[in-house]
């Protein structure tokens, strides 16, 4: 009979993982992308200022250039109040979702607390303090939309 050792894994050897896999490594080539310093940035803003007061200037002149602006920014003014009101109203709601995440989570713990599971009710405060700070903060938001739509001087 012959006399077989079996070997186990020697300790200088790494193990074999076998969830990875080795994949080969591709070369992409690094892009130089062109930085801009302090200084070409405040002096590229000063010439767009400029060139904005100079355009504003020749606007101001004419009066179609006068019309125009001023329906742009009738226009500009109504799309920024429906949409900082979408803002409040898009804010409010996700408050609430997050709320009310905490208030299942509140309801769990207080079911760990009272089977006696948890260590202490430090846990249970906190989600609901959580949760109403959260509802507040919801409400709030949907009372500041509802402010705003009374004095908005259009219908």
């Amino acid at each position: 009979m012959i006399d077989r050792q079996i070997d186990g894994p020697k300790i200088d050897q790494p193990r074999i993982d076998r969830l990875k896999i080795d994949r080969p490594k591709i070369d992409r080539p690094k892009i130089d992308r062109p930085k801009i310093d302090g200084q070409t940035a405040r002096k590229m803003k000063l010439i767009f200022r400029v060139a904005a007061n100079l355009v504003a200037s020749k606007v101001q002149r004419s009066r179609r250039g006068r019309a125009v602006l001023a329906g742009t920014r009738a226009i500009a003014r109504s799309f920024g109040r429906v949409l900082h009101q979408l803002w409040l109203e898009v804010t409010g709601f996700t408050f609430l979702a997050i709320a009310g995440i905490g208030a299942l989570a509140g309801m769990r713990e207080y079911g760990k607390y009272q089977s006696g599971h948890a260590a202490g009710p430090g846990r249970l405060v906190l989600a609901v303090c959580f949760t109403v700070s959260f509802i507040w903060f919801g409400v709030s938001s949907f009372w500041r939309v509802k402010k705003r739509a009374k004095r908005a001087d259009f219908p």
